[in-house]
């Protein structure tokens, strides 16, 4: 049976929020005045989004990620979120994870971090220093 992910992210601005996840998945599956679902087909993703309690910070969320097929794909779909307005960092090669990976890196309104991505070669041999570096982006 095929499986999807579902993340739910406590956001501080819901407009501003839905705003940004517009950008990179497209209109939402569902919109409530305090709630938005965004279903992805590619990739296969559940994206709920709730405004935060009053008062209560974010959870100790490291980042999240879309991986892809290729390097090709990394390009098309920084390529794509420019022209949607969705501002990325730079494309870069690097150890990260146990692995070479081609990749970059965006940010949405609460400072979630996201990195698409695509795994040129796993890799044995990382420094400590790649391994906390890179996915703390």
């Amino acid at each position: 049976m095929p499986a999807s992910v579902h993340v739910s992210l406590n956001v501080s601005d819901l407009a501003k929020s839905v705003a940004f996840y517009r950008g990179l998945f497209g209109e939402p599956k569902k919109l409530e005045a305090d709630y938005a679902k965004f279903v992805g087909e590619r990739p296969e993703l559940h994206l709920a989004l709730q405004p935060g309690l009053e008062g209560r910070a974010g959870g100790s969320l490291s980042h999240l990620g879309i991986r892809v097929d290729s390097v090709d794909d990394v390009r098309r779909w920084r390529s794509d979120l420019k022209a949607r307005g969705i501002v990325s960092e730079e494309e870069k090669r690097e150890a990260c994870c146990y692995a070479l990976q081609e990749k970059f890196w965006l940010t949405d309104p609460d400072g979630n971090r996201w990195e698409v991505y695509t795994v040129l070669e796993d890799i044995e041999d990382v420094s400590r220093e790649a391994k906390t570096a890179c996915c703390a982006q």
